[in-house]
């Protein structure tokens, strides 16, 4: 079964996200499956079709007017006493398909209280956070027995691809339905294929070309692309993120340097992480060299809920439960220091932060909160940057494989729409920002590479050694 017809048929399944490549025909499938339940289930068929921005939702709409005519459909853009809501579509059946954007989580507000049996969200991950999604479930309903589904489609990358990953890329392999522990809801993922959409290669055989050539240069980009890779991150802002930073844990000398970093949050998130400078090279029980300077970043104790039900929301538990639970993770560890956030040091008509965990022994200090180079400085972002890329071929900084929430959000961020040089603070950059502190207290200059001994010519066609001063005896004639 092609993966289009799948996506209609799957009405038993109350979530699926069909994506991957680019030209896979997924917006042509979101409104096919709007098309399909307004012809099927007539006048019981309430849907709403959303994008991000209200440009991005016109060209979803653009194509409605090429499709949904076909099967007598007519558009209102004002309601009337026939016609009862603005920018929608309406079928002979008394079917209804709604075009809306929902470009953030208060957007939801005018959706609370609404009833619909299909809800389209197209281009996904272009969402922080499903928020939006998840609160959209609440308006799912029928009193006539219609199947209450969602539809969403993407392509890999964007700000939205780590929570899209884990949600459903993740939890089970392709076309496998995966039913949630806790609400009973089921979802699934169908992969979306450019050679999936014959309709696109025989009308536009020049459209791979085209996506080769927008992509030259960048692997991450054509795999997300032309691969559907779910494991690249196009536009990461960390692109030199790798695998070979990743290490299972395992003891190190005692007598390395320990020190730890930490980023403060209450509605949203708070990182602490314990990091440990490698004394000299070392070889790994998995017989991986770790250099001498490297940090790594062997425990760390993330302040968030559960990232699917609750994304980028804190714990809002108070600086004293935290300073305690510090504590008793470090076991009696013997730190060189710790840095915090500079802004869990201002006092607001009381003590800050930063004195309400020292009341319980954890004391900090302030953290260099530079976060991109200004005046020849290096900023906390080149600094983690220099260190992924490390030295020949060997990254200067680590992460041990039970530091989960950091794997799970650094290699997502995506850069600042307005100020490429820094990251997206929309995102989950908690443990990033933590990282950022602790690359700081260790400033590193990865080491220039030696230039090239070029010979230096002189006169009638004579070459001079650079290692020495030019003399007639250390010179000949070529």
């Amino acid at each position: 079964m092609g993966p289009q017809l799948a996506f209609l048929e799957a009405d038993w399944c109350a979530e699926v996200f069909f994506g991957g490549e680019r030209g896979g025909g997924k917006s042509d499938a979101q409104l096919g499956y709007q098309e399909d339940g307004a012809l099927r289930y007539r006048d019981g068929w309430r849907g709403i079709m959303f994008r991000k921005t209200y440009p991005e939702l016109e060209e979803l709409q653009s194509r409605a007017m090429e499709v949904f005519p076909n099967t007598g459909a007519v558009f209102k853009s004002q309601p009337s006493a026939t016609y009862p809501f603005s920018n929608c579509w309406y079928w002979p059946s008394g079917a209804s398909v709604k075009m809306r954007y929902i470009e953030n989580e208060k957007d939801y507000g005018r959706y609370h209280g609404h009833q619909y049996t299909g809800i389209s969200f197209d281009e996904v991950t272009e969402y922080e956070t499903p928020t939006g999604l998840l609160k959209m479930l609440s308006t799912l309903r029928s009193a006539q027995g219609v199947p209450c589904t969602v539809r969403l489609t993407g392509n890999p990358g964007g700000v939205g691809h780590g929570w899209v990953k884990s949600r459903y890329i993740d939890v089970a392999p392709a076309r496998t339905p995966y039913e949630d522990p806790e609400t009973g809801f089921t979802r699934m993922y169908i992969p979306s294929r450019l050679r999936d959409n014959a309709i696109l290669l025989q009308n536009d055989p020049g459209y791979k070309s085209r996506l080769l050539a927008a992509t030259f240069g960048n692997e991450a980009l054509r795999k997300a692309w032309l691969e559907g890779d779910w494991d690249i991150v196009a536009g990461a802002f960390f692109n030199c993120w790798s695998q070979a930073m990743v290490l299972r844990p395992f003891a190190f000398p005692a007598w390395w340097t320990k020190f730890m970093s930490g980023d403060w949050g209450s509605a949203r998130p708070f990182s602490f992480g314990w990091w440990v400078i490698a004394g000299e090279d070392f070889e790994t029980p998995d017989g991986q060299i770790v250099p001498k300077g490297a940090l790594i970043r062997y425990r760390e104790y993330y302040g968030c809920g559960d990232p699917l039900k609750h994304p980028n929301t804190g714990m809002k538990l108070p600086a004293e439960d935290v300073a305690k639970q510090i504590v008793h993770l470090e076991k009696g560890e013997t730190l060189s220091y710790r840095v915090l956030d500079p802004a869990a040091f201002a006092s607001d008509g009381g003590p800050s932060i930063a004195e309400r965990m020292y009341t319980q022994g954890v004391m900090f200090r302030r953290a260099d909160n530079a976060r991109v180079s200004t005046r020849g400085a290096m900023g906390g972002w080149d600094q983690m940057r220099a260190r992924m890329l490390g030295e020949d071929g060997r990254p200067m900084i680590y992460f041990f494989d039970n530091c989960r929430d950091s794997i799970r959000t650094i290699p997502m961020l995506q850069h600042d729409e307005n100020r490429i040089e820094d990251v997206n603070t929309d995102m989950e950059d908690h443990a990033a920002d933590d990282a950022r502190y602790a690359c700081m207290s260790r400033p590193y200059v990865r080491p220039k590479p030696e230039e090239a001994k070029k010979p230096r010519f002189m006169g009638d066609g004579m070459i001079a050694d650079d290692l020495f001063k030019a003399k007639p005896a250390r010179m000949r004639r070529i």
